[in-house]
């Protein structure tokens, strides 16, 4: 383990950029910590923390010169690695030929700053998705440098702790930072991390600087803002498929797609065809959709999941339940986004709690009546 003070940590934001990579970090705007391009450590929320809840988010001055006090913003690397919109292929007529090109594929590389352990993680989730089969995400994604910070101040709605995923940094990063007075405890992860950590003129962390940086998360862990129950989650979301709570659910939930949207895993999307006006050229985009969309669902016949019920077992059973079957792992790192922002509350934990409460009860009155 190593340190870094602020100095260096500094030279690790511009020898980033001097490496051609656009570096990504926190940054406030419009009243929320948002990831976009920065310049600068100046331009990270220093002394700047979030104070969130069920559709509840607001920033509060820290008073002290912590860059990291805070959790996560409604943003996370899904954003720059899966685009909202995306070209997909154009296809062209000249003198009655048609030409069909592929989207070139991206030039950037991003050096993503900041990333919380359950961000990491969910980024190791989207490329089971999309790593073999989408050369554009696979480019962006191999490309990029990431540096990680072991997170000290979990938000009111994480639960990380519980899904495995945090608060520290256990893989998918270049680097790991954990945030001390005075900088930083630095671990890298691959090699190229080392390489980059070697020209920043870090030292060895004494061990007491070890033992704070491992406090740091411990207390973290023990903060954390909500807690889940993980054992047999598939086995109770199926057997509990008409369980009461989806209706209760279902009279609150909007299906507004906030939940989709912040989620740093979500993957459902849409391919959308235009023309140009003198019919001499047509594209085709990707666009971010999502299940809780009533047109998601339309097929020959009509729409499946016509109800908000239906559509809110299907996010809460694939997140927790058949993504597991699919790809390995579970949809959900814990992030606590989809509670956050959900403009009713809505609390995922506090959903599933609640069927784990009555599992069994709905089948064993099924067999009574029977």
């Amino acid at each position: 383990m190593r340190f870094l003070d602020e100095e260096g940590f500094g030279r690790l934001m511009a020898l980033l950029a001097a490496r051609g990579y656009v570096v990504i970090g926190p940054t406030v705007r419009d009243g929320a910590i948002v990831l976009d391009r920065i310049d600068g450590a100046k331009d990270l929320p220093r002394g700047i923390r979030e104070a969130q809840g069920p559709g509840a988010y607001r920033l509060e001055a820290t008073g002290d010169h912590q860059l990291f006090a805070w959790s996560h913003g409604p943003d996370s690397a899904k954003r720059f690695l899966f685009p909202p919109r995306e070209v997909l292929s154009t296809a062209t007529r000249l003198e009655g030929e048609l030409r069909v090109d592929p989207a070139p594929l991206p030039e950037v590389r991003y050096a993503f700053v900041g990333l919380r352990s359950c961000d990491l993680h969910a980024i190791e989730v989207q490329d089971r998705v999309f790593a073999i089969a989408d050369p554009a995400y696979r480019k962006r994604r191999e490309e990029s440098f990431y540096v990680g910070v072991n997170c000290g101040h979990p938000g009111g709605t994480c639960f990380c702790d519980s899904m495995g995923t945090g608060p520290r940094c256990a893989a998918g990063f270049d680097l790991a930072l954990t945030e001390l007075g005075g900088g930083f405890t630095v671990e890298p992860g691959t090699a190229r991390g080392e390489e980059l950590l070697s020209e920043l003129g870090s030292r060895e962390a004494t061990g007491a600087e070890a033992a704070a940086a491992a406090a740091v998360t411990d207390g973290a862990r023990e903060r954390m803002g909500r807690r889940l129950e993980t054992d047999d989650l598939p086995g109770l979301l199926y057997r509990n498929r008409e369980h009461p709570r989806w209706d209760q659910v279902a009279s609150r939930c909007l299906t507004c797609t906030n939940c989709t949207m912040v989620c740093p895993t979500c993957f459902c999307n849409d391919v959308v065809d235009g023309i140009s006006l003198d019919g001499t050229e047509a594209t085709r985009t990707r666009e971010w959709a999502s299940c809780f969309s009533e047109e998601f669902s339309h097929m020959a016949p009509g729409d499946v999941r016509k109800s908000a019920r239906s559509r809110y077992r299907q996010w809460l059973t694939h997140k927790f339940a058949s993504w597991i079957d699919q790809f390995g792992t579970s949809g959900c790192v814990g992030c606590g986004r989809c509670i956050t922002w959900c403009p009713v509350g809505i609390d995922v934990t506090e959903e599933i709690a609640a069927i784990r409460v009555t599992d069994g009860e709905v089948a064993v009155a099924e067999e009574v009546v029977a």
